[in-house]
């Protein structure tokens, strides 16, 4: 609503005048079955609400009007919806050649239907075979059509369905980068083509929220818990009907086993359906007391259902796209979905050919809580359809155009037609402030926020809510399109679940802290968090001088010491997620005493703490100015004036500086002999003053086979920001199965 009260009236005014004196769109919107629905109907209360724009008329087939099936016509008129027109086109009998004569009975009734209607444009959705009927029905009719979700891919017919739909269609709408990739490389025109995401994301993502207990015990009896029940929803896969019936009936075996309320859904009307409801009645599933077995659940409904349960299972494109917007754990079974881009949340098991194996995937997955995935849309899909469809041209030719190769790279229509820049939220957690920066995929800081650490766990942790609400919404004025929050942070951090473990002692209130779960239920984004060593590390590899070197080490030199390490690509966290402390790599067995409480760290001579101790000292005892130095009374000593001292002559602060400098090259010296890294990168504010002094250590006490390895000043002007950017961006652009 905010959007469209900001839309630019005079250019709607242009369209309109285009398409000739004020021609309203008329649209047809053809629905099939429950699951097209659930994407189509928020597209039409967004057409519905526009009446100076365009003219709805609703046409339903398929198995909506099967009662074996729900008689899911119903939900649309419940929905406010005038159905223009009722088409019986399914042939009973659940197998292929019933398929064949389904859509054959459709192709001879669409056409009387399309020509008394005479739509300027037909929206057709998925990859179902009544879809295929009415994208060549409006085809060979000559009416445009606009098809929702191409371009993706995953197993059985459905595959095949969708490109041969995609080549029927005049415009596109996408819902990843990935499908808007395929659909480019098929071919289709590029300006035809928008990336809007998938429109029931705009109801998932702000249904969580609604009263949802009376609908759980409506379903599944008044004692069941939320997180303790169970989804199943399973279809025939068409191209291999007999595997997947025997499939069906491992689940349900497992499901009995596992003994859990489970809600169980109907299958589809795909051959093969009618023998997958033969094995739910020989195995009492309808009476059994632990499952409910139903035809339809209302999808209002069915979103609260799937949002608080402890685990779906099956092999619906719904649990590998829809589910994940609730971080619910899914287990994907068998082919159907394969190729599919999925969420963390989401375990397949792609030969379920025992018992054993699905019940262990239940026993993996059942009662766990994964980050939010908005890989499948943003909330914002209608919007932007809604403005797509008002850009159409009626009185451009009809005939498509295909685009042959080579084809443009990165060439994406959004809502401005313009690219939209993948960017990560960063959040740096350090001693004294918070920082949190819009960070593009080229390492482009294209914002930053900053304010004062807070001391509490509860105000830190409201600080980083608000100030990462801010960057969001920022992100949409500068064109910046959000995958997800990386947050640095001081301490050991348990990444899998993204928890701060232990914190250092400049952190306070800040020991086994779950960072990942307030802020992605906040902000509907997945989050990942590691220690700030590691992010700098990360950074190197992504961004640095680390970028396609297989081993390498970071050091940070700073107000502590720490680091990371990378080896054969991939960071270390070691056993405990303690791997990397290299700040406390012991180098003398009498050392001063560091703030872990041990002697002889590096950090205990090299860090910027130490040298602000020493500095102490010699100030105290008149022995730190020099000629060319002066200070105020109020002024606090630091490292820096110990450095400085030492620049202009102070010969009892050059020894400090240089026993910190041996202290760690001898740290660097025994790292090297321990995992024989190609390169060292120290990073940091002290890294200048400390890589002459490395070199030195190294050349004195190394081995001859590691002396050659290169140590390097980093580059990266903001690491830790950096490296919590990478943590998005490197996992969120490979999640593709």
């Amino acid at each position: 609503e905010v959007y469209f009260k900001n839309l630019s009236k005079q250019k709607q005014k242009e369209v309109m005048e285009k398409n000739g004196n004020n021609h309203k769109l008329r649209v047809c919107v053809a629905t099939c079955n429950r699951a097209d629905y659930s994407k189509l109907a928020p597209i039409m209360f967004g057409i519905k609400a526009e009446p100076q724009f365009f003219e709805l008329d609703v046409v339903v087939l398929g198995s909506h009007l099967i009662d074996d099936y729900g008689n899911t016509y119903r939900m649309i008129e419940q929905d406010d919806f005038d159905i223009h027109t009722r088409l019986h086109t399914i042939v009973r009998g659940e197998d292929e050649a019933a398929m064949v004569e389904s859509v054959g009975l459709a192709l001879v009734k669409l056409p009387d239907v399309l020509n008394r209607l005479r739509p300027d444009i037909m929206i057709v959705h998925g990859d179902r075979f009544d879809a295929l009927a009415l994208a060549t029905s409006a085809a060979l009719m000559n009416i445009r059509i606009l098809h929702i979700e191409g371009g993706e891919v995953s197993g059985t017919i459905d595959d095949s369905i969708r490109h041969a739909i995609t080549k029927l269609a005049h415009y596109h709408v996408c819902c990843t980068r990935s499908a808007e990739q395929h659909l480019i490389a098929m071919c289709e025109d590029h300006d035809r083509i928008l990336l809007a995401g998938c429109p029931s994301y705009d109801k998932l993502l702000s249904a969580k929220n609604k009263d949802y207990m009376s609908i759980i015990r409506m379903w599944l009896g008044e004692d069941v818990k939320t997180r303790d029940y169970i989804v199943a929803l399973q279809h025939p896969v068409t191209t291999d009907i007999k595997h997947s019936i025997k499939m069906f009936e491992l689940t349900l075996d497992a499901l009995i086993s596992f003994n859990k309320r489970t809600l169980v859904l109907f299958p589809n009307v795909d051959a093969g359906s009618k023998e997958m409801v033969r094995v739910m009645r020989k195995k009492g599933i309808e009476h059994h007391p632990n499952f409910r077995a139903v035809k339809h659940v209302p999808f209002d409904q069915f979103i609260q259902l799937v949002a608080h349960a402890g685990c779906m299972i099956g092999n619906s494109s719904c649990g590998v796209r829809e589910v994940g917007a609730f971080g619910t754990p899914v287990i994907n079974l068998g082919t159907r979905q394969t190729g599919r881009e999925t969420g963390e949340n989401v375990l397949h098991v792609r030969d379920a050919d025992t018992q054993d194996k699905i019940l262990h995937a239940l026993q993996l997955q059942f009662g766990k809580q994964y980050p939010c995935s908005k890989i499948y849309g943003d909330g914002n899909a209608v919007p932007r359809i809604l403005k797509f469809l008002k850009s159409i041209d009626l009185k451009e030719p009809l005939q498509k155009k295909f685009c042959f190769p080579p084809v443009k790279d990165n060439i994406s229509q959004d809502i401005d037609h313009i690219l939209e820049t993948q960017s990560a939220l960063a959040v740096d957690l350090g001693g004294t402030n918070l920082r949190v920066a819009i960070v593009s995929m080229k390492g482009e800081i294209v914002k930053k926020y900053t304010q004062l650490n807070p001391k509490t766990y509860e105000d830190r942790l409201e600080l980083i809510l608000k100030m990462c609400v801010e960057a969001a919404s920022e992100a949409v004025n500068v064109n910046c399109r959000i995958l997800g929050v990386g947050i640095s942070t001081g301490g050991r951090v348990n990444p899998r679940e993204g928890i701060v473990l232990h914190a250092t002692k400049l952190i306070q209130e800040w020991s086994s802290v779950d960072l990942r779960t307030p802020i992605s239920d906040a902000l509907h984004l997945p989050v990942w968090v590691d220690n700030d060593g590691n992010c700098a590390a990360l950074a190197e590899r992504k961004f640095g001088h680390g970028k396609g070197i297989e081993n390498f080490v970071t050091l940070i030199t700073g107000t502590g010491i720490g680091g990371g390490i990378v080896h054969q690509h991939e960071l270390i966290h070691g056993s405990s997620f303690c791997a990397a402390e290299l700040g406390h790599i012991v180098v003398s067995l009498d050392g001063p005493e560091c703030l872990c409480g041990s002697q002889g760290c590096i950090e205990a001579y090299a860090s910027g703490i130490a040298l602000q101790r020493e500095a102490k000292k010699l100030h105290d005892e008149d022995l730190l100015l020099v000629e060319g130095m002066s200070m105020k009374k109020e002024e606090v000593v630091s490292a820096a004036h110990l450095i400085q001292a030492a620049k202009l002559g102070n010969a009892k602060a050059d020894s400090i500086l240089k026993t910190a400098g041996t202290a760690l090259g001898l740290g660097v010296v025994n790292i090297l002999h321990t995992m024989n890294p190609s390169l060292v990168i120290l990073s940091g504010v002290l890294a200048s003053h400390y890589v002459n002094a490395v070199k030195d250590v190294i050349s004195r006490q190394a081995l001859s086979s590691v002396k050659t390895v290169d140590v390097v000043v980093s580059n990266l002007a903001d690491p830790a920001l950096l490296g919590a950017a990478s943590l998005v961006l490197d996992y969120t652009t490979r999640r593709i199965y």
